[in-house]
């Protein structure tokens, strides 16, 4: 069985669009893969954390995968920081990293720009991120289209691993959802949606009130034009907002556009604001039962013993390859 692992960061309650570009991938692949999912609380300190509002995310991403559908039986869920292999192994690929291949990484220079200190970990993150895939042998990585830079690098580094030491790496692939992969904001549709937008109507969290939810949705930005018709270039804000219907309604974007012919914004983000409450308010229930529980502590614990057991084992094989510590005989 090929394994998978994949990670989000505990900087907030995740968005719609989190969920559709990455954890109901998640939920989709548990059933076919050895799959390791993580709550990455070492990146999220690249930029200043309040140590109570971070402790309190970990503890809401963690109950929402679970939420959301993940299956402890058949999924390992756990916290990053909690499997010290995960730095162990950073460091090392660390020293086989390039400045230069760390500088040019987009989220490197978008999040530092303009900024007099810019964190050492901001620019080392890729490594980490890199070790976070590469300890569980993993074959696939579910991830949004603004992680596939991070990827290749992941890949690079395997690679340099492989040939510079010894080759003890898989070589990951990424896996990209044709439709959804990237869920736009509901005020601007041209950039991406994100829970750090200062306008709030711009997206729409997995913890949202119902009635806030149905607000955001019918006052989501479309066109003049009234055509219920996917064209990303000319209509991106109905073209986003058929993206979500198909994926949460499970119809297709024609079956959706001959439905709507001849009727007007107005219906069709009224069904939608529908379609969206269905899936979001089980989701929800389920959360508010797990959150504080120690139903979810239980289920963090076993998903660290059994992370740390695997990348324990590929952190002796990397400190071999490399030559640290004593040979045992």
């Amino acid at each position: 069985m090929k394994t998978i692992f994949s990670g989000i960061q505990p900087s907030g309650v995740i968005t719609l669009g989190n969920y559709i570009g990455a954890i109901r991938q998640f939920i989709e692949l548990q059933n076919d893969y050895d799959c390791y999912f993580c709550v990455v609380d070492q990146h999220a300190i690249t930029v200043p954390q309040d140590r109570l509002k971070l402790r309190k995310n970990i503890r809401t991403l963690a109950a929402l995968y679970i939420a959301a559908g993940l299956d402890p039986q058949k999924a390992t869920l756990f916290i990053q920081s909690e499997v010290p292999a995960h730095s162990q192994a950073a460091w090392m690929l660390q020293c086989i990293s390039y400045i230069g291949e760390l500088e040019r990484m987009t989220q490197f220079k978008d999040k530092s720009a303009g900024k007099e200190a810019v964190s050492a970990g901001l620019l080392t993150y890729p490594p980490l991120m890199a070790a976070d895939i590469l300890l569980y042998g993993t074959d696939l990585v579910p991830v949004g289209e603004d992680q596939k830079q991070h990827l290749e690098l992941t890949r690079n580094l395997a690679e340099r691993f492989n040939n510079r030491y010894n080759e003890i790496f898989t070589i990951p692939e990424v896996r990209i959802p044709k439709v959804g992969a990237r869920i736009m904001s509901l005020q601007d549709p041209l950039k991406k949606m994100s829970k750090s937008d200062a306008n709030q109507k711009a997206f729409i969290t997995m913890l949202d009130e119902p009635k806030q939810i149905e607000k955001k949705i019918k006052s989501a930005v479309t066109d003049s034009d009234g055509i219920v018709q996917f064209d990303q270039k000319n209509k991106p804000g109905i073209s986003n907002l058929l993206s979500i219907y198909s994926i949460l309604g499970n119809k297709t974007v024609q079956e959706l556009e001959e439905y709507y012919a001849g009727k007007g914004y107005g219906e069709f983000k009224t069904d939608l604001a529908e379609v969206v409450l269905n899936y979001i308010i089980p989701i929800q229930e389920r959360f508010r039962q797990l959150v504080e529980s120690q139903e979810l502590d239980d289920i963090l614990d076993k998903g660290a013993e059994k992370a740390a057991l695997k990348a324990n084992k590929m952190v002796k094989k990397m400190e071999k390859a490399m030559g640290l510590g004593r040979k045992r005989r």
